[in-house]
Protein backbone atom coordinates (compact mmCIF):
# COMPACT_ATOMS: atom_id res chain seq x y z
CA UNK A 1 0.00 0.00 0.00
CA UNK A 2 2.98 2.30 0.48
CA UNK A 3 3.40 2.43 -3.28
CA UNK A 4 -0.10 3.89 -3.62
CA UNK A 5 0.48 6.64 -1.07
CA UNK A 6 0.80 9.23 -3.82
CA UNK A 7 -2.91 8.75 -4.58
CA UNK A 8 -3.70 10.45 -1.28
CA UNK A 9 -2.12 13.67 -2.55
CA UNK A 10 -4.90 16.05 -3.70
CA UNK A 11 -2.78 17.55 -6.46
CA UNK A 12 -2.50 14.11 -8.08
CA UNK A 13 -6.28 13.99 -8.48
CA UNK A 14 -6.25 17.49 -9.94
CA UNK A 15 -3.63 16.47 -12.53
CA UNK A 16 -5.66 13.38 -13.35
CA UNK A 17 -8.73 15.58 -13.83
CA UNK A 18 -6.79 17.92 -16.09
CA UNK A 19 -5.60 15.01 -18.18
CA UNK A 20 -9.10 13.58 -18.44
CA UNK A 21 -10.66 16.87 -19.57
CA UNK A 22 -7.81 17.53 -22.00
CA UNK A 23 -8.36 14.11 -23.55
CA UNK A 24 -12.05 14.97 -23.88
CA UNK A 25 -11.08 18.22 -25.59
CA UNK A 26 -8.72 16.33 -27.92
CA UNK A 27 -11.42 13.80 -28.84
CA UNK A 28 -13.94 16.55 -29.60
CA UNK A 29 -11.30 18.42 -31.60
CA UNK A 30 -10.46 15.39 -33.74
CA UNK A 31 -14.15 14.54 -34.18
CA UNK A 32 -14.72 18.02 -35.64
CA UNK A 33 -14.08 16.57 -39.06
CA UNK A 34 -15.81 14.73 -41.84
CA UNK A 35 -16.06 11.06 -40.91
CA UNK A 36 -17.96 9.67 -43.86
CA UNK A 37 -21.40 10.80 -42.69
CA UNK A 38 -23.23 14.10 -43.16
CA UNK A 39 -24.45 14.31 -39.56
CA UNK A 40 -21.97 14.70 -36.71
CA UNK A 41 -22.95 12.35 -33.86
CA UNK A 42 -20.73 14.20 -31.35
CA UNK A 43 -21.42 17.52 -29.64
CA UNK A 44 -18.05 18.74 -30.86
CA UNK A 45 -18.74 22.37 -29.89
CA UNK A 46 -19.54 21.50 -26.27
CA UNK A 47 -16.64 23.35 -24.65
CA UNK A 48 -17.43 26.58 -26.50
CA UNK A 49 -21.01 26.36 -25.29
CA UNK A 50 -19.74 25.98 -21.71
CA UNK A 51 -17.74 29.22 -21.98
CA UNK A 52 -19.66 31.95 -20.06
CA UNK A 53 -17.47 34.75 -21.44
CA UNK A 54 -18.26 33.87 -25.06
CA UNK A 55 -21.92 33.38 -24.11
CA UNK A 56 -22.12 36.82 -22.50
CA UNK A 57 -20.35 38.54 -25.39
CA UNK A 58 -22.50 36.82 -28.03
CA UNK A 59 -25.76 37.56 -26.21
CA UNK A 60 -24.83 41.20 -25.69
CA UNK A 61 -24.00 41.49 -29.38
CA UNK A 62 -27.21 39.76 -30.45
CA UNK A 63 -29.35 41.60 -27.86
CA UNK A 64 -31.13 38.34 -27.14
CA UNK A 65 -30.78 35.04 -25.27
CA UNK A 66 -28.95 32.41 -27.32
CA UNK A 67 -30.31 29.01 -26.35
CA UNK A 68 -27.26 27.21 -27.75
CA UNK A 69 -25.05 29.02 -25.23
CA UNK A 70 -27.18 28.43 -22.13
CA UNK A 71 -24.96 25.51 -20.95
CA UNK A 72 -22.53 28.27 -19.91
CA UNK A 73 -24.85 28.85 -16.93
CA UNK A 74 -23.82 25.40 -15.71
CA UNK A 75 -20.19 26.56 -15.57
CA UNK A 76 -21.13 29.73 -13.71
CA UNK A 77 -23.28 27.78 -11.26
CA UNK A 78 -20.49 25.36 -10.37
CA UNK A 79 -18.04 28.25 -10.09
CA UNK A 80 -20.38 30.05 -7.72
CA UNK A 81 -20.44 26.92 -5.56
CA UNK A 82 -16.89 25.53 -5.78
CA UNK A 83 -14.80 28.50 -6.91
CA UNK A 84 -12.60 28.87 -9.95
CA UNK A 85 -12.22 25.13 -10.51
CA UNK A 86 -12.78 25.46 -14.27
CA UNK A 87 -9.41 27.16 -14.81
CA UNK A 88 -7.52 24.60 -12.72
CA UNK A 89 -9.26 21.38 -13.72
CA UNK A 90 -11.16 21.77 -17.00
CA UNK A 91 -9.70 24.49 -19.24
CA UNK A 92 -7.52 22.84 -21.94
CA UNK A 93 -5.50 26.04 -22.38
CA UNK A 94 -4.65 26.04 -18.68
CA UNK A 95 -3.65 22.38 -18.89
CA UNK A 96 -1.44 23.06 -21.91
CA UNK A 97 0.20 26.00 -20.11
CA UNK A 98 0.89 23.78 -17.09
CA UNK A 99 2.23 21.05 -19.35
CA UNK A 100 4.68 23.45 -21.00
CA UNK A 101 5.85 24.88 -17.67
CA UNK A 102 9.21 23.13 -17.73
CA UNK A 103 9.81 23.99 -21.38
CA UNK A 104 9.46 27.73 -20.73
CA UNK A 105 11.07 27.50 -17.29
CA UNK A 106 8.18 29.34 -15.68
CA UNK A 107 9.21 31.12 -12.48
CA UNK A 108 7.15 31.15 -9.30
CA UNK A 109 6.41 34.71 -8.25
CA UNK A 110 4.54 36.45 -5.47
CA UNK A 111 1.16 38.06 -6.17
CA UNK A 112 1.14 41.10 -8.46
CA UNK A 113 -2.17 42.79 -7.50
CA UNK A 114 -1.90 45.68 -9.95
CA UNK A 115 -1.01 43.50 -12.91
CA UNK A 116 -3.86 41.06 -12.39
CA UNK A 117 -6.38 43.90 -12.68
CA UNK A 118 -5.71 44.01 -16.43
CA UNK A 119 -7.93 41.00 -17.09
CA UNK A 120 -10.90 42.69 -15.41
CA UNK A 121 -10.44 45.82 -17.50
CA UNK A 122 -10.21 43.69 -20.65
CA UNK A 123 -13.39 41.86 -19.65
CA UNK A 124 -15.31 45.11 -19.17
CA UNK A 125 -13.96 46.57 -22.41
CA UNK A 126 -14.78 43.50 -24.50
CA UNK A 127 -18.30 43.10 -23.13
CA UNK A 128 -19.09 46.80 -23.60
CA UNK A 129 -17.65 46.74 -27.12
CA UNK A 130 -19.76 43.67 -27.98
CA UNK A 131 -22.90 45.36 -26.69
CA UNK A 132 -22.27 48.44 -28.84
CA UNK A 133 -21.31 46.68 -32.07
CA UNK A 134 -17.59 45.82 -31.96
CA UNK A 135 -17.24 42.04 -31.41
CA UNK A 136 -13.71 41.24 -30.26
CA UNK A 137 -14.31 38.48 -27.69
CA UNK A 138 -12.91 35.70 -29.87
CA UNK A 139 -9.51 37.35 -30.06
CA UNK A 140 -8.66 36.74 -26.38
CA UNK A 141 -10.89 33.82 -25.43
CA UNK A 142 -8.60 30.89 -24.51
CA UNK A 143 -10.69 28.27 -26.32
CA UNK A 144 -10.70 30.27 -29.53
CA UNK A 145 -6.95 30.89 -29.42
CA UNK A 146 -6.22 27.23 -28.73
CA UNK A 147 -8.56 25.73 -31.34
CA UNK A 148 -7.43 28.17 -34.04
CA UNK A 149 -3.78 27.39 -33.43
CA UNK A 150 -4.38 23.64 -33.48
CA UNK A 151 -6.74 23.76 -36.47
CA UNK A 152 -4.81 26.10 -38.73
CA UNK A 153 -1.25 25.01 -37.95
CA UNK A 154 -0.61 22.07 -35.61
CA UNK A 155 -3.07 19.49 -36.98
CA UNK A 156 -2.21 20.08 -40.69
CA UNK A 157 1.51 20.03 -39.83
CA UNK A 158 1.07 16.73 -38.01
CA UNK A 159 -0.76 15.33 -41.05
CA UNK A 160 1.98 16.54 -43.40
CA UNK A 161 4.74 15.09 -41.21
CA UNK A 162 3.00 11.71 -40.91
CA UNK A 163 2.25 11.55 -44.64
CA UNK A 164 5.85 12.42 -45.52
CA UNK A 165 7.31 9.87 -43.11
CA UNK A 166 5.06 6.97 -44.06
CA UNK A 167 5.31 7.72 -47.76
CA UNK A 168 9.08 7.51 -47.46
CA UNK A 169 8.92 4.21 -45.60
CA UNK A 170 6.46 2.84 -48.17
CA UNK A 171 8.78 3.72 -51.07
CA UNK A 172 12.18 3.12 -49.50
CA UNK A 173 11.88 0.69 -46.60
CA UNK A 174 11.96 -3.11 -46.98
CA UNK A 175 8.73 -5.10 -46.98
CA UNK A 176 9.01 -6.21 -43.33
CA UNK A 177 9.16 -2.56 -42.22
CA UNK A 178 6.08 -1.70 -44.29
CA UNK A 179 4.25 -4.58 -42.63
CA UNK A 180 4.64 -2.59 -39.39
CA UNK A 181 4.32 1.01 -40.59
CA UNK A 182 1.28 0.66 -42.85
CA UNK A 183 -1.08 -0.55 -40.08
CA UNK A 184 0.23 2.26 -37.86
CA UNK A 185 -0.47 4.81 -40.59
CA UNK A 186 -3.96 3.39 -41.11
CA UNK A 187 -4.69 3.78 -37.39
CA UNK A 188 -3.42 7.37 -37.42
CA UNK A 189 -5.59 8.16 -40.43
CA UNK A 190 -8.63 6.67 -38.74
CA UNK A 191 -8.27 8.14 -35.27
CA UNK A 192 -5.92 11.14 -35.33
CA UNK A 193 -5.15 12.71 -38.69
CA UNK A 194 -7.61 15.00 -40.53
CA UNK A 195 -9.86 13.62 -43.25
CA UNK A 196 -7.97 15.36 -46.04
CA UNK A 197 -4.82 17.33 -46.75
CA UNK A 198 -5.71 20.92 -45.82
CA UNK A 199 -4.17 24.36 -45.83
CA UNK A 200 -5.38 27.45 -43.98
CA UNK A 201 -4.96 31.18 -44.16
CA UNK A 202 -3.39 32.90 -41.12
CA UNK A 203 -1.96 29.56 -40.01
CA UNK A 204 1.43 30.97 -38.98
CA UNK A 205 -0.18 33.98 -37.27
CA UNK A 206 -2.55 31.73 -35.30
CA UNK A 207 0.33 29.49 -34.25
CA UNK A 208 2.38 32.50 -33.15
CA UNK A 209 -0.54 33.71 -30.99
CA UNK A 210 -0.84 30.32 -29.33
CA UNK A 211 2.90 30.07 -28.73
CA UNK A 212 2.91 33.60 -27.34
CA UNK A 213 0.30 32.62 -24.74
CA UNK A 214 2.50 29.70 -23.72
CA UNK A 215 5.70 31.76 -23.78
CA UNK A 216 4.21 34.45 -21.52
CA UNK A 217 4.64 31.96 -18.69
CA UNK A 218 8.32 32.85 -18.93
CA UNK A 219 7.38 36.06 -17.10
CA UNK A 220 5.44 34.24 -14.40
CA UNK A 221 3.54 30.97 -14.18
CA UNK A 222 0.17 31.12 -15.89
CA UNK A 223 0.75 34.73 -16.90
CA UNK A 224 -2.12 34.61 -19.41
CA UNK A 225 -4.52 33.20 -16.81
CA UNK A 226 -3.44 35.67 -14.15
CA UNK A 227 -3.27 38.81 -16.26
CA UNK A 228 -5.02 38.65 -19.63
CA UNK A 229 -7.71 35.96 -19.80
CA UNK A 230 -11.21 37.55 -19.90
CA UNK A 231 -12.85 34.19 -19.22
CA UNK A 232 -10.68 33.88 -16.13
CA UNK A 233 -11.75 37.37 -15.07
CA UNK A 234 -15.44 36.49 -15.33
CA UNK A 235 -14.94 33.26 -13.39
CA UNK A 236 -12.85 35.13 -10.81
CA UNK A 237 -15.67 37.62 -10.18
CA UNK A 238 -18.07 34.71 -9.70
CA UNK A 239 -15.68 32.67 -7.53
CA UNK A 240 -15.34 35.52 -5.00
CA UNK A 241 -18.77 34.56 -3.66
CA UNK A 242 -18.11 30.83 -3.45
CA UNK A 243 -18.78 29.41 0.04
CA UNK A 244 -16.37 26.53 -0.61
CA UNK A 245 -12.74 27.55 -0.86
CA UNK A 246 -9.20 26.95 0.32
CA UNK A 247 -8.09 28.58 3.56
CA UNK A 248 -6.57 27.98 6.96
CA UNK A 249 -3.29 29.89 7.00
CA UNK A 250 -2.65 31.79 10.25
CA UNK A 251 -0.02 33.52 12.35
CA UNK A 252 1.01 30.07 13.61
CA UNK A 253 2.53 29.40 10.20
CA UNK A 254 5.50 31.51 11.28
CA UNK A 255 8.03 32.10 8.56
CA UNK A 256 6.89 29.15 6.44
CA UNK A 257 6.05 30.27 2.90
CA UNK A 258 5.78 26.92 1.15
CA UNK A 259 2.16 27.50 0.14
CA UNK A 260 3.11 30.82 -1.48
CA UNK A 261 6.08 29.24 -3.18
CA UNK A 262 4.12 26.52 -4.96
CA UNK A 263 0.99 28.54 -5.88
CA UNK A 264 0.99 28.88 -9.71
CA UNK A 265 -1.53 31.73 -9.61
CA UNK A 266 0.05 33.81 -6.86
CA UNK A 267 -3.25 33.57 -5.01
CA UNK A 268 -1.74 33.43 -1.49
CA UNK A 269 -0.51 36.68 0.06
CA UNK A 270 2.01 37.31 2.83
CA UNK A 271 -0.64 36.72 5.53
CA UNK A 272 -1.41 33.29 3.98
CA UNK A 273 -4.84 34.48 2.87
CA UNK A 274 -6.02 32.61 -0.22
CA UNK A 275 -7.77 34.88 -2.71
CA UNK A 276 -10.74 32.86 -4.08
CA UNK A 277 -10.83 35.05 -7.19
CA UNK A 278 -7.31 33.95 -8.14
CA UNK A 279 -7.22 30.43 -6.70
CA UNK A 280 -7.81 27.78 -9.36
CA UNK A 281 -7.96 24.91 -6.86
CA UNK A 282 -4.76 23.29 -8.06
CA UNK A 283 -4.39 21.96 -4.48
CA UNK A 284 -0.58 22.16 -4.55
CA UNK A 285 -0.63 24.15 -1.30
CA UNK A 286 -2.71 21.42 0.31
CA UNK A 287 -0.09 18.86 -0.64
CA UNK A 288 2.98 20.82 0.45
CA UNK A 289 1.78 22.40 3.72
CA UNK A 290 4.02 20.75 6.36
CA UNK A 291 1.48 21.22 9.17
CA UNK A 292 -1.70 20.52 7.19
CA UNK A 293 -3.12 23.92 8.12
CA UNK A 294 -4.67 24.56 4.71
CA UNK A 295 -7.97 22.87 4.01
CA UNK A 296 -10.86 23.05 1.57
CA UNK A 297 -14.28 23.70 2.98
CA UNK A 298 -17.03 26.13 3.93
CA UNK A 299 -15.58 29.50 4.91
CA UNK A 300 -17.59 32.50 6.10
CA UNK A 301 -14.82 34.83 7.19
CA UNK A 302 -14.72 38.00 5.05
CA UNK A 303 -10.98 38.05 5.75
CA UNK A 304 -10.68 35.28 3.16
CA UNK A 305 -12.24 37.44 0.46
CA UNK A 306 -9.72 40.16 -0.50
CA UNK A 307 -11.20 43.11 -2.35
CA UNK A 308 -10.53 43.71 -6.04
CA UNK A 309 -8.72 47.03 -6.16
CA UNK A 310 -10.64 48.54 -9.07
CA UNK A 311 -11.58 52.18 -8.69
CA UNK A 312 -14.87 53.47 -10.00
CA UNK A 313 -13.00 55.73 -12.43
CA UNK A 314 -11.05 52.79 -13.85
CA UNK A 315 -14.21 50.73 -14.34
CA UNK A 316 -16.06 53.58 -16.02
CA UNK A 317 -13.07 54.32 -18.26
CA UNK A 318 -12.89 50.70 -19.44
CA UNK A 319 -16.65 50.55 -20.10
CA UNK A 320 -16.59 53.90 -21.90
CA UNK A 321 -13.69 52.80 -24.09
CA UNK A 322 -15.61 49.69 -25.09
CA UNK A 323 -18.76 51.68 -25.80
CA UNK A 324 -17.01 54.41 -27.80
CA UNK A 325 -14.66 52.18 -29.84
CA UNK A 326 -17.44 51.08 -32.26
CA UNK A 327 -18.01 54.72 -33.25
CA UNK A 328 -14.94 54.48 -35.47
CA UNK A 329 -16.43 51.69 -37.60
CA UNK A 330 -18.69 53.86 -39.86
CA UNK A 331 -15.70 56.04 -40.84
CA UNK A 332 -14.02 53.32 -42.92
CA UNK A 333 -14.45 52.68 -46.66
CA UNK A 334 -15.86 49.23 -45.82
CA UNK A 335 -18.88 50.96 -44.33
CA UNK A 336 -19.77 52.28 -47.78
CA UNK A 337 -18.65 49.42 -50.01
CA UNK A 338 -18.09 45.88 -48.72
CA UNK A 339 -15.29 43.77 -50.13
CA UNK A 340 -16.88 41.78 -53.00
CA UNK A 341 -14.45 38.90 -52.46
CA UNK A 342 -15.73 38.33 -48.91
CA UNK A 343 -17.94 35.25 -49.29
CA UNK A 344 -19.44 33.82 -46.14
CA UNK A 345 -20.31 30.14 -45.46
CA UNK A 346 -23.81 28.78 -46.11
CA UNK A 347 -26.27 29.68 -43.38
CA UNK A 348 -24.36 32.81 -42.35
CA UNK A 349 -26.52 35.55 -40.86
CA UNK A 350 -26.52 39.07 -42.26
CA UNK A 351 -23.06 40.60 -41.79
CA UNK A 352 -23.63 42.69 -38.61
CA UNK A 353 -25.40 39.80 -36.88
CA UNK A 354 -22.85 37.30 -38.14
CA UNK A 355 -19.90 39.31 -36.81
CA UNK A 356 -21.62 39.74 -33.45
CA UNK A 357 -22.28 36.04 -32.95
CA UNK A 358 -19.14 34.54 -34.51
CA UNK A 359 -16.60 33.73 -31.78
CA UNK A 360 -13.73 33.04 -34.23
CA UNK A 361 -13.41 29.46 -33.01
CA UNK A 362 -12.39 27.97 -36.38
CA UNK A 363 -14.72 24.97 -36.00
CA UNK A 364 -16.46 25.58 -39.34
CA UNK A 365 -13.12 25.86 -41.14
CA UNK A 366 -11.88 22.61 -39.64
CA UNK A 367 -14.98 20.63 -40.56
CA UNK A 368 -15.24 21.96 -44.13
CA UNK A 369 -14.88 18.99 -46.50
CA UNK A 370 -13.68 21.02 -49.47
CA UNK A 371 -11.19 23.15 -47.47
CA UNK A 372 -13.09 26.16 -48.81
CA UNK A 373 -13.33 28.14 -45.56
CA UNK A 374 -10.38 30.19 -44.37
CA UNK A 375 -9.78 32.88 -41.77
CA UNK A 376 -10.41 36.42 -42.99
CA UNK A 377 -7.70 39.00 -42.48
CA UNK A 378 -8.94 42.60 -42.92
CA UNK A 379 -11.50 41.95 -45.67
CA UNK A 380 -14.27 42.51 -43.11
CA UNK A 381 -12.37 45.08 -41.07
CA UNK A 382 -10.43 44.60 -37.86
CA UNK A 383 -13.51 43.20 -36.13
CA UNK A 384 -13.80 40.50 -38.81
CA UNK A 385 -10.37 38.92 -38.39
CA UNK A 386 -10.44 35.13 -38.03
CA UNK A 387 -14.05 34.92 -39.22
CA UNK A 388 -14.68 32.33 -41.97
CA UNK A 389 -14.66 33.26 -45.66
CA UNK A 390 -14.86 31.09 -48.76
CA UNK A 391 -11.83 31.18 -51.09
CA UNK A 392 -12.82 29.33 -54.23
CA UNK A 393 -9.33 28.90 -55.63
CA UNK A 394 -8.32 26.94 -52.52
CA UNK A 395 -11.50 24.92 -52.03
CA UNK A 396 -15.22 24.80 -52.73
CA UNK A 397 -18.47 24.40 -50.85
CA UNK A 398 -19.68 20.81 -51.25
CA UNK A 399 -23.21 20.85 -52.67
CA UNK A 400 -24.69 18.36 -50.17
CA UNK A 401 -22.63 19.30 -47.08
CA UNK A 402 -24.18 20.98 -44.03
CA UNK A 403 -21.41 20.36 -41.49
CA UNK A 404 -20.37 23.98 -40.86
CA UNK A 405 -23.80 24.87 -39.51
CA UNK A 406 -23.73 21.80 -37.27
CA UNK A 407 -20.52 22.79 -35.49
CA UNK A 408 -21.19 26.52 -35.02
CA UNK A 409 -21.62 26.99 -31.24
CA UNK A 410 -23.53 30.29 -31.33
CA UNK A 411 -25.81 30.13 -34.38
CA UNK A 412 -23.75 32.62 -36.42
CA UNK A 413 -24.13 29.92 -39.08
CA UNK A 414 -27.66 28.59 -39.16
CA UNK A 415 -28.08 24.84 -39.16
CA UNK A 416 -29.46 23.89 -42.58
CA UNK A 417 -30.92 20.68 -43.92
CA UNK A 418 -29.60 19.46 -47.26
CA UNK A 419 -32.61 20.66 -49.26
CA UNK A 420 -32.33 24.21 -47.90
CA UNK A 421 -28.55 24.22 -48.24
CA UNK A 422 -28.83 23.53 -51.98
CA UNK A 423 -30.87 26.70 -52.44
CA UNK A 424 -28.62 29.03 -50.42
CA UNK A 425 -26.82 31.53 -52.65
CA UNK A 426 -23.29 32.35 -51.48
CA UNK A 427 -22.43 34.58 -54.42
CA UNK A 428 -22.14 34.71 -58.17
CA UNK A 429 -19.51 33.52 -60.64
CA UNK A 430 -18.25 35.54 -63.60
CA UNK A 431 -15.70 34.89 -66.34
CA UNK A 432 -12.44 36.71 -66.98
CA UNK A 433 -12.49 36.57 -70.76
CA UNK A 434 -8.83 37.55 -70.97
CA UNK A 435 -7.89 34.27 -69.27
CA UNK A 436 -10.69 31.86 -70.18
CA UNK A 437 -9.34 29.56 -72.92
CA UNK A 438 -12.39 29.57 -75.25
CA UNK A 439 -12.40 33.40 -75.18
CA UNK A 440 -8.69 34.21 -75.01
CA UNK A 441 -7.18 31.60 -77.35
CA UNK A 442 -10.10 29.82 -78.99
CA UNK A 443 -9.12 26.60 -77.18
CA UNK A 444 -12.02 24.28 -76.22
CA UNK A 445 -12.53 23.85 -72.45
CA UNK A 446 -15.64 22.72 -70.54
CA UNK A 447 -14.16 21.93 -67.11
CA UNK A 448 -16.21 24.53 -65.20
CA UNK A 449 -19.50 23.30 -66.67
CA UNK A 450 -18.64 19.66 -65.97
CA UNK A 451 -18.14 20.35 -62.26
CA UNK A 452 -21.10 22.69 -61.74
CA UNK A 453 -23.27 20.82 -59.16
CA UNK A 454 -26.70 22.40 -59.72
CA UNK A 455 -29.28 20.08 -61.37
CA UNK A 456 -29.80 22.64 -64.14
CA UNK A 457 -26.24 23.72 -64.88
CA UNK A 458 -25.52 27.34 -63.98
CA UNK A 459 -22.81 27.40 -66.67
CA UNK A 460 -23.96 27.01 -70.27
CA UNK A 461 -22.37 27.55 -73.69
CA UNK A 462 -22.77 29.54 -76.87
CA UNK A 463 -21.19 28.26 -80.08
CA UNK A 464 -19.15 31.03 -81.64
CA UNK A 465 -16.74 31.24 -84.57
CA UNK A 466 -13.37 32.59 -83.44
CA UNK A 467 -9.82 32.79 -84.73
CA UNK A 468 -7.56 30.61 -82.60
CA UNK A 469 -3.88 31.11 -81.71
CA UNK A 470 -2.81 29.52 -85.02
CA UNK A 471 -4.91 31.93 -87.06
CA UNK A 472 -7.54 29.33 -87.93
CA UNK A 473 -11.27 30.01 -87.85
CA UNK A 474 -12.84 27.43 -85.55
CA UNK A 475 -16.20 26.85 -83.87
CA UNK A 476 -15.80 27.07 -80.08
CA UNK A 477 -18.26 26.69 -77.22
CA UNK A 478 -17.84 29.76 -75.03
CA UNK A 479 -19.23 29.52 -71.45
CA UNK A 480 -21.47 31.99 -69.67
CA UNK A 481 -23.11 32.08 -66.24
CA UNK A 482 -26.88 31.90 -65.78
CA UNK A 483 -27.25 34.24 -62.82
CA UNK A 484 -30.55 32.80 -61.58
CA UNK A 485 -29.00 29.31 -61.29
CA UNK A 486 -25.56 30.09 -59.82
CA UNK A 487 -25.21 29.48 -56.06
CA UNK A 488 -21.61 30.69 -55.73
CA UNK A 489 -20.21 27.40 -54.38
CA UNK A 490 -16.79 28.11 -55.94
CA UNK A 491 -16.19 24.69 -57.50
CA UNK A 492 -15.81 26.23 -60.95
CA UNK A 493 -13.09 28.56 -59.68
CA UNK A 494 -11.42 25.72 -57.82
CA UNK A 495 -11.36 23.33 -60.78
CA UNK A 496 -10.40 25.86 -63.48
CA UNK A 497 -7.34 24.32 -65.19
CA UNK A 498 -5.58 27.63 -65.82
CA UNK A 499 -2.37 28.06 -63.80
CA UNK A 500 -2.39 30.88 -61.29
CA UNK A 501 -5.53 32.99 -61.00
CA UNK A 502 -8.63 31.21 -62.27
CA UNK A 503 -10.47 32.32 -65.40
CA UNK A 504 -13.73 32.29 -63.44
CA UNK A 505 -14.21 34.07 -60.11
CA UNK A 506 -16.90 34.08 -57.45
CA UNK A 507 -17.96 37.26 -55.66
CA UNK A 508 -20.53 37.84 -52.95
CA UNK A 509 -22.98 39.47 -55.37
CA UNK A 510 -26.58 38.46 -54.67
CA UNK A 511 -25.90 36.37 -51.58
CA UNK A 512 -29.18 35.19 -50.13
CA UNK A 513 -28.35 36.21 -46.55
CA UNK A 514 -28.86 39.83 -47.64
CA UNK A 515 -32.36 39.46 -49.05
CA UNK A 516 -32.69 43.23 -49.43
CA UNK A 517 -29.88 43.27 -52.00
CA UNK A 518 -31.35 41.53 -55.03
CA UNK A 519 -29.46 43.05 -57.95
CA UNK A 520 -26.80 40.74 -59.35
CA UNK A 521 -25.96 42.65 -62.50
CA UNK A 522 -22.50 43.73 -63.48
CA UNK A 523 -20.92 40.32 -63.03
Amino acid sequence: MAGLAFLRRPSVWRKAGQLLFFLLFAVLFIKTDYGGVDELPWAVNLLFRLDPFLAAAAMLAAKTVIVLMLPALFTLGLTLLFGRFFCGWVCPMGTLIDGCRRLVNAPLTLPQPRRRLIKYLLLLFLLAAAAFGLPLAGYLDPFSILVRGLTFAVHPALDHAATTLFTWTYLQAPAWVNAITEPIYSLLQRFLLPFGDKVYGLSVFSLVLLLTVLALSRIERRFFCRTLCPLGALLALTARFSPLRLGGGSAECGRCTQCQTVCPMGAIDAQRIVDPAECTLCLDCLTTCPRNRIHFGMLHNNRSRPAIDLSRRTVLTSLAAGALAPLALPTRPLARQADPTLIRPPGALAEPDFLGLCVRCGECMKVCIGNALHAAWLEAGFEGMFTPRLIGRLGYCEYNCTLCGQVCPTGALRRLDVAEKRTVVLGLAYFDKNRCLPFATGTPCIVCEEHCPTPDKAIKFREVEVINARGETVLVRQPYVVESLCIGCGICENKCPIDGAAAIHVTSAGESRHADISMRGGY
